[in-house]
C-alpha cells in the first residue's frame, strides 16, 4: 500500500542527488535545490519512517535563539527567523502561512561568577550580531519575574527578539510539499549498503533490492547518521542521545509569561501554551540508545526535573502532568556543533548531521547551505566552511558555549 507523498518505488535508475533521511534537514537540501533556478538536476529522498514517529524532527521541542557564543550560529537562527516570517514569499505560494517568534526569550541563569563572565562574554558578541541580549542582575530578575527563587543566582541574560517558540512542523510539512511539487521523489525506504569507487560513491542499494546510481549522495540520517556514514568507510561522531520532555499544568498558573529558563542544573522551563508549561532535560546517565528507544524514565520527573523547577518557581509545586515524550538528539560528541558539507576524501559524499538539538532551528540556513555547495561547490550565503568534517578528523573542535 502506498505511503500519501511518498513513490512506491524510485522513477530512474540514477539520480544527481540522493538524500537518505527525509526529516526537516533533507528535506530542506530538497526544496532550496528546487527552488535554485541554476540546479537543474534529479533529487531523490529516502526515507525509512514516512510515518516520521522516531525522528528528532517529530520530538522537537521548536524553540529558537540567537544566544549563542559563535557569531555563525547567531547568523543562522536569525535567517531562520527571517525565513519563516517571509514563508509564502519565499515558497511563492500564498497558501504558505507567515510564521512568527512567540518571543518570551531565553533566560540563562548563572549561579556562579564563572558562568556570569560567560554570559557576559557572549552578550557581547550576539550584540555585535544584531541580538537585543540583556544581562540581568538578580534584582532586575526578581523585578521583572518574581516567581523565580534567586537566592543562588548572580546574573541572568535574556533576548526577546526572534527568541522563543514557532512553529517548527509547519516548516517541515511546507518544505516536503512544496519540493514535492517541484519534482523532488520521496521514496519510503531504507538505505542498506553504498557502492564506493576510490574517492566516490557510485551506488546507493535499497532494502527493496535496488541499486541506485547517484551523483552526490547527503547524509541527512539524524540520529542514525553514523550507521549512515560506515556504510561509505566513514567514522563519524553522532550517536543517539535521549532527550526527556513534559507539560504540565500548574494549580497556581504564573501571572505572566514565563521564559525559556535555563537553570544552573541543566533543566529547562517554558511556556508552552496559554496554560501549560513544557519543561525538558537528559537522563541522568546520558549515553548513545538505539535508535528506536523511546522508553520514558518517570522517575527523571520526579526524583529530579519536578524539585529543581519547584526549588526554582516555588508555584510550581503542585503540578499534573499533560504528557510527556522522549526523543533524540542526534549528538555529535566532538563539539555539539553541526558536520556539514563534502567529506574531503570522498567528495561526493556530504554531512547534514550532528546538530545535537539545534536542527530545527538551523535547517533553513543548513538546507540553502547545502544546496548552494551542491549547485555551485561553494557555500554563496553564509560561509558554513567552518561546520565541515576537516575538524572532525583532526579532533578539533568547534567551540559553543552555550549548549542546552
Amino acid at each position: 500500500m502506498a505511503t500519501p507523498g511518498f513513490a512506491p518505488r524510485p522513477t530512474k535508475t540514477s539520480y544527481d542527488v540522493v538524500i537518505i533521511g527525509g526529516a526537516i534537514m533533507g528535506s530542506s537540501t530538497a526544496w532550496f535545490l528546487s527552488d535554485n533556478p541554476d540546479f537543474t538536476g534529479s533529487v531523490l529522498v529516502i526515507e525509512r519512517d514516512p510515518s516520521y514517529s522516531m525522528c528528532s524532527t517529530a520530538h522537537t521541542n521548536s524553540c529558537i535563539r540567537q544566544q549563542f557564543s559563535d557569531p555563525l550560529n547567531v547568523r543562522i537562527s536569525q535567517f531562520t527567523a527571517e525565513f519563516i516570517r517571509a514563508l509564502p514569499d519565499r515558497m511563492r505560494d500564498s497558501r504558505a502561512p507567515r510564521l512568527n517568534v512567540q518571543n518570551y526569550g531565553y533566560l540563562y541563569l548563572a549561579d556562579n561568577d564563572g558562568f556570569a563572565e560567560v554570559l557576559r562574554e557572549n552578550a557581547v558578541i550576539q550584540r555585535a550580531e544584531g541580538a537585543e541580549t540583556e544581562l540581568l542582575t538578580r534584582d532586575e530578575i526578581a523585578e521583572r519575574y518574581p516567581f523565580y527563587q534567586l537566592d543562588d543566582i548572580v546574573l541572568g541574560s535574556i533576548n526577546r527578539k526572534d527568541e522563543g517558540y514557532w512553529d517548527g512542523g509547519t516548516l517541515f510539512e511546507w518544505f516536503r510539499r512544496s519540493a514535492r511539487d517541484r519534482g523532488v521523489e520521496y521514496v519510503a525506504n531504507e538505505v542498506v549498503g553504498l557502492t564506493r569507487a576510490g574517492n566516490r560513491i557510485t551506488g546507493v542499494t535499497l532494502a527493496s533490492g535496488e541499486t541506485l546510481a547517484c551523483g552526490h549522495v547527503v547524509n541527512a540520517s539524524g540520529p542514525r547518521a553514523a550507521r549512515t556514514a560506515a556504510m561509505a568507510g566513514i567514522p563519524l561522531p553522532v550517536e543517539p542521545r535521549k532527550r526527556f520532555t513534559w507539560v504540565f499544568t500548574s494549580e497556581k498558573p504564573l501571572d505572566r509569561e514565563l521564559p525559556l529558563t535555563i537553570d544552573p542544573s541543566g533543566v529547562h522551563v517554558r511556556q508552552d501554551g496559554p496554560t501549560t508549561y513544557l519543561a525538558g532535560c537528559p537522563p541522568q546517565d546520558d549515553h548513545p540508545v538505539d535508535p528506536t528507544d523511546f522508553t520514558m524514565h518517570h522517575n527523571r520527573w520526579l526524583d529530579h526535573a519536578w524539585p529543581i523547577i519547584a526549588t526554582r518557581i516555588p508555584a510550581f509545586d503542585s503540578l499534573r502532568i499533560v504528557t510527556e515524550w522522549a526523543g533524540h538528539y542526534a549528538y555529535n560528541t566532538l563539539d555539539q556543533n553541526a558536520i556539514l558539507g563534502p567529506h574531503p576524501e570522498i567528495t561526493n559524499f556530504l554531512f547534514q548531521n550532528g546538530f545535537s538539538g539545534h536542527g530545527l532551528q538551523q535547517s533553513p540556513a543548513m538546507g540553502r547551505g547545502l544546496a548552494e555547495w551542491l549547485t555551485y561547490g561553494a557555500y554563496r550565503s553564509l560561509d558554513l566552511t567552518r561546520y565541515g568534517y576537516d575538524r572532525i578528523a583532526e579532533n578539533r573542535p568547534m567551540l559553543e558555549k552555550a549548549v542546552i
